[in-house]
């Protein structure tokens, strides 16, 4: 597939300088890369954050959506909010990326205090029909020594069918990233 636009979407608590040069090295590939640097917020503010910078870039459609890290479960929520904004999301991509879960009973009980205690990160779920559009996976070598969540994540990518790809230096990243789009 060939996006209109690839919005690349850093981990929370992070900035898009994480992303590195690879935003320029994909527009010269000839992509549409947005790059939304989301300074502050985890959860809902990160996703409403996000939403508002992408709309203010007025990107063209279909979008493709890739997060690394903790930007992975909030995949779907961003792609709600661009299609209540009317814009079309043909695809997603993790990128080092932890997955989303889907909602769980526990995950809307409001009746249990903290006490006092410090919240708990904000957990997004996930709407009961995503995905709505095909998904991959890219796992860098940087992330080769990595936590067992992100090894869990690539195994489930791959039991859920989505294409992965394992990136091989001296492949550029932007290269494996740019052919993985074709599988969309």
């Amino acid at each position: 597939m060939t996006p209109g636009s690839l919005v690349l979407l850093h981990a929370p608590n992070t900035g898009s300088a994480a992303w590195g040069d690879l935003p320029e090295t994909l527009r010269s590939y000839g992509l549409d890369v947005i790059v939304p640097d989301v300074a502050e917020g985890t959860g809902s503010r990160y996703v409403a954050r996000a939403a508002l910078i992408i709309a203010a870039t007025a990107p063209a459609t279909p979008l493709v959506l890739a997060a690394h890290g903790a930007a992975g479960p909030l995949l779907p929520a961003i792609a709600l909010a661009q299609r209540a904004a009317h814009r079309t999301v043909g695809g997603y991509l993790f990128v080092d990326a932890e997955l989303p879960r889907p909602a769980q009973a526990r995950d809307h009980d409001h009746e249990h205090g903290h006490g006092g205690a410090a919240a708990p990160p904000e957990h997004v779920p996930s709407p009961p029909d995503w995905p709505d559009a095909p998904c991959a996976y890219l796992r860098t070598h940087a992330d080769r020594s990595a936590s067992p969540e992100h090894d869990r994540a690539v195994r489930e990518a791959r039991l859920r069918g989505w294409p992965v790809t394992e990136h091989e230096p001296p492949t550029a990243v932007a290269q494996s990233l740019s052919e993985l789009l074709t599988t969309l």
